[in-house]
């Protein structure tokens, strides 16, 4: 039988990892996963791990739902795929009208791609296309928050705020107007989440009161800032930039994949501020991590003004090769069956709050600053010194430390720098989440006391 050593092996002559510095694997360890199964991963020694990040996010009703199974495999006997440009196919129909109904209202209109970055390379393309196609031609440039991520393509770095992965390539990143993050970390002592998220709110205006005129829109992902370390901030802040956005005549692209489909407790994180955005790009939970599907909603006005004679070129020439793909449309219907029959943010309630519970005890570690939580989404944040709120240097990789003790514990908690967090599939029970929290704890222990 295959054993983790072979597989390692042979990994280590011919792949490369993503958003990895391979020499780390002389060091750290790797998971080589054979199968899953709900939540469990399994490695080829025979070891088990829960998922604790979804398999970056994406994983919402365990790993091999026999539900989702079922719809792949009904699907895969029709049509596996046919081009989009000048056909069409039911699954991609079916999805767009599912998909129309259950996000904020006024997105009537679903453009495809293959992943998350994509869907806001699109966004941005199609808010600036749509400017220039009704005239407003000095309608250039983007407004971004801070300490935010929207993806690794050009456009989407540049729209981004962390500089771990935009810095290096920031020659070749077009200007925008950066404002600073609503991140609830930088509180005052006793000051509330939604007080400091109006403060931060002043800059943002500012900026919009100044260059409107020049400004297409203005990038956010709703609620919580994922790869910038789980950071989170009050819907107030969302809802005072839609009604800035109306008030400048500029458009709000809500990058809701990370935290879409009931991460932050709600279905999508705009509803918590009741407020619907011009763009809404998904991905991740769309497809609850079977295959590559994203897309971007938009409405009626934005489309109407594409929709053209062919000879005036004002067309929204943008194209991806699996655009659509039935197949990742049948993976996606399945999650909105499961979410449509089983009352999954209804019952999500209860795993929130024992959550929170769990975590309760992680507030007094004298080495942790920071214990947040919106939804399904959980961090704990090491410190150097409790009081001063004095981070540990990032070389210091504590948050690996906590990774490596965990895998010894069945558990997979791939941290943030520093930051341990959890954003468990749905299918998690109340007691698995109990072991993750006493895991972290143990890891934590090791990281920053021993």
């Amino acid at each position: 039988m295959t054993s983790n050593a072979e597989i390692i092996e042979r990994d280590r002559k011919v792949f490369w990892h993503p958003c990895t510095q391979m020499k780390d694997f002389e060091t750290w360890p790797m998971l080589p996963v054979q199968s899953g199964e709900g939540v469990w991963l399994y490695d080829f020694d025979g070891n088990r791990y829960i998922d604790a990040v979804s398999s970056w996010w994406v994983n919402l009703f365990g790993h091999s739902n026999p539900r989702i199974n079922n719809r792949i495999k009904e699907q895969v006997d029709k049509l596996e795929h046919v081009i989009l440009a000048g056909c069409t196919q039911e699954p991609v129909i079916e999805l767009s009208e599912r998909l129309v109904n259950v996000t904020p209202p006024g997105l009537n209109r679903v453009f495809y791609a293959d992943n998350g970055s994509s869907a806001m390379e699109i966004a941005l393309k199609m808010s600036f296309h749509y400017w220039r196609n009704i005239g407003k031609t000095n309608k250039t440039k983007f407004v971004t928050l801070s300490n935010s991520y929207h993806g690794e393509t050009l456009g989407t770095l540049a729209v981004g705020g962390v500089d771990l992965f935009k810095k290096t390539y920031a020659p070749l990143l077009m200007d925008v107007y950066t404002a600073p993050s609503p991140d609830c970390y930088y509180r005052e002592r006793g000051e509330s989440w939604e007080e400091y998220s109006k403060r931060q709110f002043f800059r943002m205006k500012e900026i919009l009161d100044k260059h409107h005129e020049e400004i297409a829109a203005v990038t956010v992902e709703p609620l919580v800032q994922c790869a910038g370390g789980m950071r989170m901030y009050h819907p107030v802040y969302l809802t005072m930039l839609r009604e800035a956005c109306d008030r400048y005549n500029v458009h709000l692209i809500a990058d809701e994949i990370a935290v879409g489909f009931g991460r932050t407790g709600t279905l999508f994180a705009c509803e918590q501020a009741g407020i619907a955005p011009d763009f809404m790009a998904l991905s991740k939970g769309l497809t609850a991590g079977y295959l590559p599907l994203s897309a971007v909603l938009t409405t009626d006005e934005i489309y109407e003004a594409f929709y053209d004679d062919y000879e005036n070129l004002t067309a929204f020439l943008h194209s991806h090769s699996y655009t659509g793909n039935p197949l990742c449309c049948a993976a996606a219907l399945g999650t909105l069956d499961i979410f449509e029959e089983d009352n999954v943010i209804e019952n999500n309630r209860e795993l929130i709050s024992h959550m929170e519970k769990a975590l309760e005890p992680f507030h007094e570690h004298p080495h942790v600053g920071d214990v947040r939580q919106t939804g399904m989404i959980a961090a704990i944040e090491m410190v150097r010194d409790k009081n001063t709120m004095e981070p540990y240097d990032f070389t210091e990789r504590k948050g690996m430390y906590v990774y490596e003790h965990a895998l010894t514990r069945e558990a997979l908690l791939r941290p943030l720098g520093n930051i341990t967090y959890f954003m468990p599939p749905y299918v998690i029970t109340p007691e698995q989440i109990d072991h993750l929290a006493q895991v972290a704890w143990e890891g934590i222990n090791k990281a920053t006391l021993e």
